[in-house]
């Protein structure tokens, strides 16, 4: 085993070991070793590659089978920056709705909370696709962290291969982090594992939120809170 000792970017006393050759190795035999042994690091590095790949392709068809088959069309990055405005904010509200009450805005596709002084927080929202949005007057009736979801018959009817059920805390679970239940409806304001999807229209009639904001709304209002529907 040859050493070398010199002090080229080591600390003291530290040393570096270089391959082993039998002493009649050709330079031609060892520059064939040396490249088997590159071509196989980077064979097992394409694998790993492979398999991630291969794993977020999964979960985004799983993401697109519960979004109904709606594309994904957003720009939601790690960081929360993607300039579309979806966002927390607070802005100017003027208008006839009491201090804590919800106003959604279906065509803005953004969520009001409203506040006193003729403001009020708002936020991104997804919306219902084409044939399920709906307008309406409802009170908050349950709300619950981590939610079970169940797909309603509708959807199993129109989508035989979707799941029938998912537990509270799964990652792929639609109704993400936090959920609102509206009325005696189905319908909910809930988190969403997939934030590209806020901003768009393809629930089935629900409004999804970025887990962040729906975990903020959630603290903010009581079951009881009027939630308006425009």
């Amino acid at each position: 085993m040859q050493k070398n000792t010199s002090a080229n970017c080591l600390r003291a006393g530290e040393t570096v070991a270089f391959a082993q050759f039998a002493p009649g190795d050709s330079p031609v035999s060892r520059m064939d070793l040396v490249l088997t042994r590159t071509v196989a690091t980077v064979a097992a590095f394409a694998a790993l590659l492979g398999s991630v790949g291969l794993a977020r392709a999964q979960s985004d068809e799983r993401l697109e089978m519960l979004r109904g088959g709606a594309s994904k069309k957003g720009v939601y990055n790690i960081f929360g920056l993607d300039g579309t405005g979806l966002g927390r904010t607070t802005v100017s509200y003027p208008g006839k709705y009491a201090p804590g009450t919800i106003v959604v805005d279906t065509a803005e596709r953004r969520l009001y909370l409203i506040q006193g002084g003729g403001s009020a927080l708002r936020y991104g929202i997804g919306v219902g696709r084409d044939g399920f949005q709906w307008k309406g007057t409802h009170k908050i009736t349950a709300k619950k962290e981590k939610p079970d979801w169940t797909a309603p018959p509708e959807m199993i009817a129109r989508q035989k291969d979707v799941p029938r059920h998912m537990k509270g805390g799964d990652p792929d679970n639609p109704l993400g982090t936090h959920a609102m239940y509206l009325g005696s409806t189905l319908y909910r304001i809930h988190g969403s594992p997939d934030a590209d999807s806020v901003g768009e229209a393809e629930s089935s009639g629900c409004f999804r939120m970025r887990n962040v904001d729906v975990a903020d709304l959630y603290k903010r209002v009581p079951v009881g809170t009027t939630v308006v529907v425009k």
